[in-house]
């Protein structure tokens, strides 16, 4: 079975795209007929597309193929990890203040911040958007960002 039609995957992109149409106005990716189609395509873009939960200290619920690669994850491990943990701790607060900004504004589209893989390679990524992902009922289920433009640093590198 393919990864995009595990975990809820296929419900969860649904809500994803919806979400964003919604939020910023235009489509993330070009939808197909079946909600299967739009997750095998949502899992091969190009471009990073990640999502976490609700809980208190949000569980990573969503990689597309190009997230998985940047930090270095498979999905059973991504899918225990808090969100939290894609960014270092002295970056954390910041990472929070953004969390909040997209929780009360429904979306961002100007986050840039520095990330770290699973093997504790840091990138900086720009020009990212985040947004609220809500279920068909309007019920807020987590958040997701994507973005296609990232720079690897050096391991003490300062964001520039």
């Amino acid at each position: 079975m393919s990864p995009w039609e595990q975990h809820d995957w296929i419900d969860l992109t649904q809500h994803l795209l919806d979400s964003y149409r919604r939020l910023i106005g235009c489509e993330l990716i070009d939808r197909q007929n079946s909600a299967a189609a739009d997750a095998e395509s949502l899992f091969q873009v190009p471009f990073v597309v990640v999502a976490h939960g609700t809980q208190p200290d949000p569980l990573l619920s969503y990689g597309n193929a190009t997230a998985l690669d940047l930090w270095e994850i498979s999905i059973p491990t991504l899918l225990k990890t808090p969100s939290r943990q894609t960014a270092e701790p002295v970056h954390r607060d910041e990472r929070r203040s953004l969390l909040e900004r997209t929780t009360r504004d429904g979306y961002v589209d100007d986050y840039r911040g520095i990330r770290i893989s699973t093997t504790g390679k840091r990138f900086l990524i720009e020009r990212a958007t985040v947004w609220n992902v809500e279920d068909n009922e309007g019920k807020r289920i987590g958040q997701a960002a994507t973005f296609d433009t990232w720079t690897p640093l050096e391991p003490n590198e300062p964001s520039r």
